[in-house]
C-alpha cells in the first residue's frame, strides 16, 4: 500500500444496495464496502478499530440516513484484506486510503476514526487535508503518549488469547468495553461474529503500527472541522483523551455521553444523529 494503486476486482452484493469489492494497491488487496447515498453530499469513510472488520459496522450503517453515501475497508490482515508481508505505519496506511478512494473515484470525503481507526483518521486528516472536509473521532486518542486505560483491561485486549479463543474473548466483553456492554453483550457479539477473516499476524500487524506513534506533535495542523466523541465509562480509552483531542485541535466539538468504549455499536440510534448532525451544520457555524 505505498505507490500507485492497480485494478479495482469484482465483488458481491449486500443487503440495502452495499457492495463489497477488493481494490488492488501496490499489490495489497485491501477488502472494501460502499453503501450508495440517495443525496448528493460528501462521502463518509469509516475506520474501523483493531481486530474489526467492516461487518461491525453494520449497526451505524443502519443508523445513517439513507442520502449519506459510505465507505467501509478492512486494512490489512484484518477482515477480508490479506495480511501484508510487514506491518504498515499509519503513515503508509493513510497513504493507502487515498490510493483506495482514488481507484473507487472519491476526491474529498468526511472521516469517521473509531478507537484504532481513530488513529488512521488524525493521520489522514493532517496528512491529506484537502481529501478530508470534516473528522469525526470516537472512543479514541493520541497514541502512545495518552492517558491510558485500566492495566487490566489493557493486559486482556491485547493479548493474543482474546484473538485464538473466542469463547475467552465473549466472556470478557464486559469488562473490556464498559458501559452498555454489559447489558448488550448479546449484540455485541453478533457485531463482533459478524466479521470474516482476519489473522492473528494482522493482528500484531496493527499493534505494531501504533508503537511509538501520537499525533501531539501535529493536532495544531488538523483544520477540520471535527467531532470529538467519548464515553464517561470507557475502560479503554479514558474520556480525559476526548477532551484532550478537543482542546488541541483548533475547531473540534466534544460530545461526552454515558458509556463505555463500544457505544457507537451497541447504541448507535443515540450516537449516530449527533454525527449526522454535525456533518450537516453549517461550515460557518463550526469555525
Amino acid at each position: 500500500m505505498t505507490q500507485d494503486a492497480g485494478a479495482l476486482q469484482g465483488g458481491t452484493a449486500l443487503s440495502g444496495g452495499t457492495s463489497i469489492r477488493t481494490v488492488s494497491v501496490r499489490g495489497q488487496r485491501v477488502r472494501v464496502a460502499v453503501r450508495p447515498g440517495s443525496g448528493a453530499g460528501t462521502p463518509l469513510v469509516l475506520c474501523c478499530g483493531l481486530g474489526a472488520g467492516l461487518e461491525v459496522f453494520q449497526p451505524v450503517i443502519d443508523a445513517l440516513p439513507a442520502d449519506i453515501e459510505v465507505i467501509r475497508f478492512d486494512v490489512p490482515g484484518v477482515g477480508g484484506s490479506p495480511t501484508g508481508p510487514l506491518p504498515y505505519r499509519f503513515g503508509l496506511l493513510a497513504l493507502g486510503l487515498t490510493r483506495v478512494l482514488d481507484e473507487l473515484g472519491y476526491d474529498q470525503v468526511d472521516v469517521l476514526g473509531f478507537s484504532w481507526g481513530g488513529a488512521l483518521a488524525q493521520q489522514f486528516a493532517a496528512q491529506y487535508p484537502r481529501r478530508c472536509r470534516r473528522l469525526v473521532l470516537v472512543s479514541t486518542g493520541t497514541g502512545m503518549v495518552m492517558v491510558p486505560g485500566r492495566p487490566s483491561t489493557l493486559i486482556k485486549m491485547m493479548g493474543p488469547r482474546r484473538f485464538r479463543e473466542p469463547d475467552y474473548a465473549a466472556s470478557i466483553l464486559a469488562d473490556l468495553y464498559g458501559g452498555s456492554a454489559h447489558r448488550r453483550q448479546g449484540d455485541l457479539r453478533d457485531a463482533l461474529d459478524s466479521q470474516s477473516g482476519g489473522s492473528l499476524r494482522g493482528y500484531l500487524h496493527q499493534l505494531a503500527a501504533g508503537i511509538g506513534w501520537t499525533s501531539l506533535p501535529f493536532l495544531k495542523l488538523i483544520r477540520q472541522p471535527t467531532l470529538v466523541m467519548g464515553g464517561h465509562e470507557d475502560p479503554i480509552v479514558p474520556v480525559t483523551n476526548a477532551r484532550l483531542l478537543a482542546r488541541l485541535i483548533p475547531h473540534a466539538r466534544l460530545h461526552i455521553y454515558r458509556g463505555g468504549h463500544v457505544e457507537l455499536i451497541t447504541e448507535a440510534a443515540e450516537l449516530v444523529p449527533v454525527m449526522t448532525s454535525f456533518l450537516a451544520t453549517d461550515p460557518a457555524e463550526l469555525r
